[in-house]
């Protein structure tokens, strides 16, 4: 994997560059972001971000219980949407981490990105074992022709406050505390399939979404208010994440509701974006019970949606 996003080729353009993982993007990663872009346009560089995919511990530790706030593609859209002229992905893989920090910035700093500045944390490591730093970086800086910028402590502390806030934000529910963070509103992307097809019998179908990146975070379990861009148009609805328990689910499914929408959406991927939690996840005696709820849901979604207009 080599994602380079932005114009292709990078030979003999001098860049500024940011390194990271920029999960999430979130409002402190914005702000070194725009930096670079504007630090780019006023020294005549190209503002580069290098990121790295999947993150170090799915392959180093082979830990699949690590949750991201953004799939790699969203990543880059949301980076780019910044201003910044060039995204380059590299594949972490077990022959990337063994890479040395000579080698790093030989080969992927100067001879394919062109660094001129590199704008990095005072914590930032890499090369092997993460043995380089940024004293480091300055020297081999002065020996290759970059200079370096270090982000400030606080600004990095703040950044890495923020990414906490917005998992647990997301893991309790609290999606409006975790898009004030993000700057945008948290969003899911999957495929609709078929489903049980229970909510057709009561009047609230559902399209059933299939998360195809097992490792996107997703909110707590219960019932919120959401939006999605269909062909064109926004459409609210409210969608339900957990097991279904009144008809006996078995496994964890996220399903949304739109309202005043019949349009047939099998086969097809939309983005669903939050905007308020409702309640959590409920065991009703009857059917009845659980479209009465329902009901009362809707005009709870519909006041929250009508509110924010």
């Amino acid at each position: 994997m080599n994602l380079n996003t932005g114009t292709t080729d990078t030979k003999n353009n001098a860049t500024i560059i940011t390194i990271g993982t920029f999960d999430g993007v979130h409002i402190g990663h914005q702000k070194i972001l725009k930096d670079i872009v504007s630090i780019g346009k006023a020294s005549g560089l190209r503002s580069t971000v290098l990121t790295l995919f999947p993150h170090p511990r799915m392959v180093l530790q082979k830990d699949d219980s690590i949750k991201l706030l953004n799939t790699i593609d969203e990543r880059i859209d949301i980076i780019k949407s910044l201003g910044i002229d060039h995204v380059e992905v590299k594949e972490f893989t077990k022959e990337f981490s063994n890479m040395t920090a000579r080698d790093y910035v030989t080969k992927i700093l100067i001879n394919e990105l062109h660094a001129k500045e590199v704008v990095i944390g005072y914590d930032h490591h890499f090369g092997k074992n993460r043995e380089g730093n940024i004293n480091d970086l300055i020297v081999f800086g002065q020996e290759f022709g970059f200079s370096v910028k270090e982000i400030k402590a606080q600004q990095i502390a703040d950044v890495s406050v923020s990414s906490t806030k917005i998992r647990k934000a997301l893991l309790n529910g609290d999606v409006e505390t975790a898009n004030l963070y993000l700057g945008y509103p948290y969003s899911i992307k999957g495929d609709v399939i078929k489903g049980d097809k229970i909510g057709r019998t009561i009047n609230y179908p559902t399209a059933n979404l299939n998360i195809n990146a097992s490792y996107k975070l997703i909110p707590k379990d219960g019932v919120y208010v959401v939006n999605a861009i269909i062909d064109g148009v926004v459409i609210y609805g409210m969608m339900n994440i957990g097991f279904n328990p009144t008809i006996r689910g078995k496994r964890r499914s996220i399903e949304v509701h739109f309202f005043d929408f019949n349009n047939e959406l099998y086969g097809r991927s939309i983005k669903v974006s939050f905007m308020t939690r409702l309640r959590d996840e409920m065991k009703f005696s009857s059917i009845e019970s659980l479209k009465a709820q329902l009901k009362l849901d809707e005009v709870a979604s519909r006041n929250y949606i009508n509110g924010q207009s």
